[in-house]
């Protein structure tokens, strides 16, 4: 097999020969599909692109170890779960909070924000993400680097072959597609 995307095969059908042949090129190639995914994830919890990208590596890495050991039926969501769960660790062990004692009492950092208020703004981004996945590759792919790496609509086209007008088109659609999915996804919480 050499280098092919098979933009025909579905996730499962992908997972499905991985799973037969334990093939690595199978994962590779939905890898490929999620990689700007990925990286937008990863770009959303840690702020820097540089971490994000290492952590992009090391996502794909342990994609590789640990799909083989359990049958994965919804990949996008699986891996998106991995992204997030990988910079969250990432997180904690990099910023372990200090505290001050000041006349006695534990007090946290000035920059204490309220705890609802954070779950709250992290559950929006959760559904963003989620949102995202259902997006379709090309609007997925215009969108996250338009939003999420601030690239040019020039800069857009020369990276994925799409002309100007199809980059802007694919972004419009995207946010459009994105408000309808938050919308939808807003109305099931209720």
């Amino acid at each position: 097999m050499n280098q092919r995307t098979y933009p025909d095969k579905e996730d499962k059908e992908l997972l499905e020969y991985f799973y037969t042949d334990h093939n690595n090129e199978w994962l590779g190639i939905l890898l490929q599909r999620y990689t700007i995914l990925l990286f937008g994830v990863c770009m959303k919890y840690l702020k820097n692109e540089e971490e994000a990208k290492d952590s992009v590596q090391q996502v794909f890495l342990k994609v590789l170890n640990e799909l083989p050991k359990y049958r994965v039926e919804f990949f996008k969501s699986w891996l998106y779960m991995i992204a997030k769960n990988h910079c969250l660790m990432r997180l904690r062990n990099n910023g372990k909070q200090t505290y001050e004692i000041n006349e006695n009492v534990l007090k946290a950092p000035q920059e204490s924000i309220d705890i609802f208020e954070a779950q709250h703004k992290e559950k929006k981004l959760d559904m963003m993400a989620a949102a995202l996945l259902n997006l379709n590759k090309e609007q997925q792919q215009c969108v996250s680097m338009f939003y999420l790496e601030k690239k040019s609509y020039n800069q857009i086209a020369l990276l994925t072959g799409y002309s100007v007008m199809q980059v802007k088109s694919h972004i419009q659609n995207g946010k459009r597609n994105l408000k309808l999915q938050l919308e939808r996804l807003q109305q099931n919480e209720k």
